[in-house]
């Protein structure tokens, strides 16, 4: 299998500081004749607000570098928490500027002494910039709840931050005091073609070369009321390159450049051949429609990302904790594990709403699994009600606790139990993996 290159999580962070600190530092070095610290301070949130934008294209990109060292789900809460930041500093930016520059009103300063440009037209385009970046954010974080369409959505948020950034650098270069320096001009149009250039990738590079690669469905399969399985196969070639636990993007039935694509656990293993399959429960416009999909439908894959894998760990056991469609990425790495003789302990805790949710039971079965049940019928006789602190006590002797990895997918209240109680309870934090896909 191939073997990703990887890095370690503290060098992305210093490289990531390293990058969005850059400008500050080169217009410090740049120089210019002193201003009032608040003016100074006005220029470097604008900045900072700038390169921490530029640097959000490359956080919600797909680099498998980075989702498989730290995981999809914290690349994207960091990916929104330095766009929360962002939106801060570039709304603060303008009004920490001093409302009347020395020498009375100037379109242009040639020295560079004032705080800023007079002239609207340089101006225009950080204004438009300013008014644009809060609703940017703000559909972004709401979007689940204004329920919108989640192809539509993601456009409009590339087109949207593609459309920001240029905005930005025309402001920074022509309105900015460091921004006109021939060293700060070059650095933001080089930062800008390397953000953009992420989006370019994302939506042209990669569905180029997924073209050459195309997929086809083989089988589409009820497991319960509302979990289907989609398996797919490579028309020609060797297939996914990919980690058990692992999801992929998958695109069914349509163009390789269409927008019609979401991120799917893989509930297959590599071990099992060339065919991926897919565990996906209906629950929005494509989901519903699954039942529908003909054998034979064209089909794209771009994977694996996540760092959900237990690939190349020594804990003497593996905790596979699942909620509901959370048990897709578990069974993936339950099924490697068999495939290639893993001789780790393993032990599984699932739980569901009913008894008609549980999928893969004769599979499961043979392991040592517990089910639990919120909504279980009158002859059940194993765990009730939801995944407890109590209940994980009662799995999990303190050694195991301690020495075991525990891979947990499900909901995200259930997740959150799970972890915090592990915490607790002395888990170190690098043998507990998660993964979340409810981004905004």
């Amino acid at each position: 299998m191939h073997q990703f290159v990887t890095v370690k999580p503290p060098l992305l962070l210093i490289a990531y500081l390293a990058i969005v600190t850059l400008p500050l530092i080169v217009s410090w070095a740049v120089g210019g004749p002193p201003r009032p610290l608040r003016d100074e301070l006005a220029s470097g949130l604008g900045m900072l607000a700038f390169s921490i934008i530029l640097a959000e294209f490359v956080l919600s990109g797909r680099f498998k570098t980075i989702s498989k060292r730290i995981g999809m789900d914290v690349t994207m809460r960091f990916h929104q928490l330095m766009a929360r930041s962002a939106l801060l500093f570039a709304l603060l930016h303008p009004f920490l500027y001093s409302t009347s520059p020395a020498g009375g009103h100037r379109p242009w300063d040639p020295t560079r002494q004032l705080t800023h440009t007079t002239d609207f037209v340089l101006l225009s385009s950080g204004i438009a910039a300013f008014l644009l970046l809060p609703s940017l954010v703000l559909f972004a974080v709401y979007r689940t709840q204004l329920d919108y369409k989640y192809e539509g959505w993601r456009l409009m948020h590339g087109l949207g931050a593609a459309v920001i950034a240029m905005l930005l650098l025309h402001h920074a270069v022509y309105a900015g005091r460091y921004g006109s320096q021939p060293v700060m001009t070059w650095l933001w149009l080089g930062l800008t073609i390397l953000a953009v250039g992420s989006l370019f990738s994302v939506y042209l590079i990669v569905p180029l070369f997924e073209r050459s690669r195309a997929w086809h469905v083989t089988s589409v399969t009820q497991l319960s009321p509302k979990q289907w399985e989609l398996t797919v196969a490579p028309d020609r070639g060797a297939g996914l390159d990919y980690s058990a636990g692992q999801f992929a993007w998958l695109n069914v039935g349509h163009s390789a450049f269409s927008l019609k694509e979401n991120p799917f656990s893989i509930s297959s293993a590599p071990a099992s051949g060339t065919t991926v399959s897919f565990m996906i429960k209906e629950l929005g416009d494509f989901t519903r429609t699954v039942g529908q999909i003909e054998p034979g439908t064209s089909a794209y894959l771009d994977g694996g990302y996540g760092s959900l894998s237990v690939e190349g760990r020594t804990e003497p056991g593996v905790a596979l904790i699942a909620g509901g469609i959370g048990i897709a990425p578990l069974l993936g790495i339950l099924r490697q594990m068999r495939l290639t003789d893993d001789p780790r302990q393993v032990r599984i805790l699932y739980g569901n709403r009913s008894i008609a949710q549980i999928v893969c039971r004769d599979e499961l079965d043979a392991e040592e699994v517990t089910y639990v049940l919120s909504e279980p019928p009158a002859d059940w006789t194993g765990e009730t009600g939801v995944v407890t602190p109590e209940l994980l006590d009662r799995m999990f002797s303190a050694a195991e606790i301690k020495d075991w990895v525990f891979v947990i997918c499900g909901p995200a209240i259930m997740m959150d139990v799970v972890e915090d109680h592990l915490i607790r309870r002395g888990t170190p934090s690098h043998r507990i993996l998660t993964e979340r896909f409810d981004y905004d």
